[in-house]
Formats: structure tokens, C-alpha cells, sequence
């Protein structure tokens, strides 16, 4: 007889027991509903805005910025690790509508800026006192353990079909890659900007 597989516990939590809390951070709704969401303990049942201003206290100086030309899938994905690290911002080049079906939310946490062109990421950056890091494998490209990223920086992503366009790349003042020991020329996308992000957070906020 074939055993069938246990239930899976429900993610987050049911609704609040007990007296009703005052603090204008927690969300009426979700404590008589329960809080479903994926986030950390702490904020379970506050609202977005609550939990946004909170964030705001701590987010990092790092910012990201993704190349949309293709509506990619990867480009979500990159966004929720951004939320994961607390970014200062998340960066749109190219088309305004992008695929959001791999951030799971997380971009309702963050700011997202759109730029039409690298051209007016680049003033941007040069507006704010960032430094544009592209991470892709070019040739002229250092390895990414051995790089000082800056702290005021933007480590830009591209497309998983193409990396990243030679305009945009054009705009940046430093280039890095991920070494790699297998076969494959390139990985996922998404993989390597967990990886990028990781590198910039050990090196400024361990």
C-alpha cells in the first residue's frame, strides 16, 4: 500500500490570538486573516509601508540595475535577492514592463527606477556618486574575489541570452567576472547576481 506523502505545514501564520494590538504597524486585515507572506518573523502581520520604513533604516549603500531587452524571467528572480540584501534600489534599463513573476512581491520592499537608456543610468549614477560594475565574463574583465567593489556602487546585470548589451556596458568604469572551474561558458543569470551581491555585502557589511 503506497503511503501518501504527509501535508505541508502552512506557510506563515494564522490569525492573532489574544487582544488585538494598537501599534499602527500591524495591518487590521492580516491579523484577523493571518499573514501568509514570506517575510521574517518580525514583521509578520505589520503592513507594506510599515515594513518599507523599516527597511529604509537599514538598507545598504549597494544598488543593482538589470538590463530589460527581452522581458527575461531571470530578472525578477535578481530583484528578490536584492530585497534579500536590502538594497538601496533596484534599476531597470531598457523596456519599462518587466517580468515580475520571480520576485514573489519582494519588489513591493524596494525602490525601482526605470531608465530608458544606459545613457541615463550612467547620469544618474554620476548624479549620486555611484560607480556602474558590470558583472559579466568580457575579456578585459577582473576576477570578481580579487576586485575592491566600491561601496557606492551599481553592479549591473544583463539578458541570460546575451549578458550585457556593449552600449551598457559601455557606460560602466569597472567589469568583473565569476571564475568558473566547469565546462559551461556562462551560468544563470540570477545565480551570478546572488553571487555578485554576496561578494559586495562581504566586503562592506559583515
Amino acid at each position: 500500500m503506497t503511503e501518501l506523502p504527509e501535508p505541508e505545514a502552512p506557510i506563515g501564520v494564522g490569525p492573532w490570538q489574544g487582544e488585538l494590538p494598537t501599534d499602527p504597524r500591524f495591518d487590521p486585515e492580516l491579523l484577523h486573516d493571518g499573514d501568509r507572506r514570506n517575510v521574517v518573523d518580525k514583521y509578520r502581520y505589520w503592513t507594506v509601508e510599515a515594513i518599507r520604513a523599516d527597511l529604509d533604516t537599514t538598507r545598504s549603500a549597494l544598488h543593482i540595475a538589470i538590463e530589460n531587452l527581452e522581458h527575461d524571467l531571470n530578472i525578477g528572480s535578481i530583484v528578490r535577492t536584492g530585497n534579500a540584501f536590502n538594497v538601496g534600489g533596484v534599476h531597470i534599463v531598457g523596456r519599462r514592463r518587466w517580468n515580475r513573476r520571480g520576485a514573489m512581491v519582494t519588489d513591493r520592499y524596494l525602490d525601482i527606477c526605470h531608465h530608458e537608456t544606459p545613457a541615463d543610468l550612467s547620469a544618474w549614477a554620476a548624479e549620486n556618486g555611484y560607480t556602474l560594475v558590470a558583472v559579466d565574463n568580457t575579456g578585459d574583465a577582473a576576477p570578481l574575489p580579487a576586485a575592491e567593489l566600491p561601496e557606492r556602487c551599481v553592479l549591473i546585470f544583463g539578458q541570460e541570452s546575451s549578458g550585457i548589451s556593449a552600449d551598457l556596458s559601455a557606460v560602466a568604469t569597472q567589469r568583473v567576472y565569476i571564475p568558473q572551474y566547469g565546462s559551461t561558458r556562462s551560468m544563470n543569470v540570477a545565480a551570478a547576481a546572488a553571487i555578485a551581491q554576496y561578494a559586495w555585502i562581504l566586503q562592506h557589511r559583515t
